[in-house]
């Protein structure tokens, strides 16, 4: 097996999830849920807990407040030997908490604390020493924190270059209207990018996925890995363009956190030297065993179980 360091940077949370809740809950002003629970939460932490799950080596650059959600977060990394040395814990700022709504579909809507550290994640949070020793490393998220704009994400990504490492990033929905040409210096120091489908789509303002990779491509980012939910993933390099299939037999009960599993898994597989075929099916395969599961935590756990369901 090979022992690749692996760098996450961003969003370290609580999550408390309810589900199934539907809108009748603001009428009848009490609803019985199937299952309400409380897990780590947040793109970055969800990352380096599937890697963790899957035996890597993983660091996490993060921010947390000096609150009980904070302890939470710091205890659950320790158990997942997740190295903490650059999360920070701020006493100002309460530690994020998201409230998940699960429907009985199994999607999502969230309501978070923008004074919490969910926003208030800024470029002096990642000094130059927490990029040491890594060979692949992931920003997770464009959009999610206001103080990473274009120009601060470009100065990060070009140190990530300069230090050597495999320089990846996933992505949620744009929040101020940006557009993929806002975004281009950044994204050409892309080597992979993660956005969903909606999400890719708001930003290039093109609904094909071969435009939207195009589109990726022309800004100097490597490797396009379009999330398409049941379709699977889309993949596309100036060499080689090709969809992977979702695994069919997956029983959706709660999306949250399966984008992010598909990104630790596909992270996960580029480590170990999978070919680019095989690290979509490999995440297609984690990401499914995610929606199985109430919350974001737990697809990881079981390295066999995702080979056999990816057909590996």
């Amino acid at each position: 097996m090979n022992q690749r360091k692996f760098i996450i940077i961003g969003a370290a949370i609580m999550d408390i999830l309810a589900r199934p809740v539907d809108a009748s809950v603001f009428t009848s002003g009490s609803l019985p849920a199937g299952a309400i629970a409380m897990h780590t939460g947040g793109d970055a932490m969800n990352e380096a807990r599937v890697l963790a799950d899957l035996g890597a080596d993983v660091r996490l650059v993060s921010k947390v407040g000096m609150d009980p959600a904070g302890n939470l977060v710091l205890s659950a990394c320790r158990d997942l030997h997740i190295d903490t040395r650059y999360i920070r814990r701020d006493p100002e700022i309460p530690t994020g908490v998201n409230i998940v709504l699960v429907d009985h579909q199994g999607e999502r809507s969230f309501i978070t604390c923008p004074d919490s550290t969910l926003r208030k994640f800024y470029p002096e949070d990642v000094p130059e020493d927490a990029l040491e020793g890594g060979d692949i490393l992931c920003f997770a998220s464009i959009f999610v924190s206001p103080h990473f704009g274009n120009r601060e994400l470009a100065g990060l990504f070009s140190r990530v270059r300069a230090a050597g490492l495999t320089v990846c990033a996933d992505m949620t929905k744009r929040k101020k209207g940006e557009t993929i040409r806002d975004m281009r210096e950044s994204l050409s120091f892309l080597d992979y990018v993660f956005p969903n489908y909606e999400e890719a789509a708001l930003l290039t303002g093109e609904k094909d996925p071969e435009r939207i990779g195009d589109a990726f491509l022309s800004c100097g980012v490597k490797h396009v890995v379009i999330k398409s939910g049941a379709k699977g993933c889309y993949v596309c390099t100036e060499g080689k363009r090709f969809w992977s299939p979702a695994c069919g037999h997956a029983w959706c009960l709660d999306t949250t956190g399966a984008g992010d599993t598909f990104t630790g898994c596909f992270l996960y597989a580029l480590g170990q030297g999978f070919s680019l075929p095989d690290c979509a099916r490999f995440a297609n395969a984690g990401a499914s065993l995610c929606i199985e599961k109430t919350g974001a935590a737990g697809a990881g756990k079981d390295l066999q179980k995702i080979i056999k369901r990816a057909g590996l």
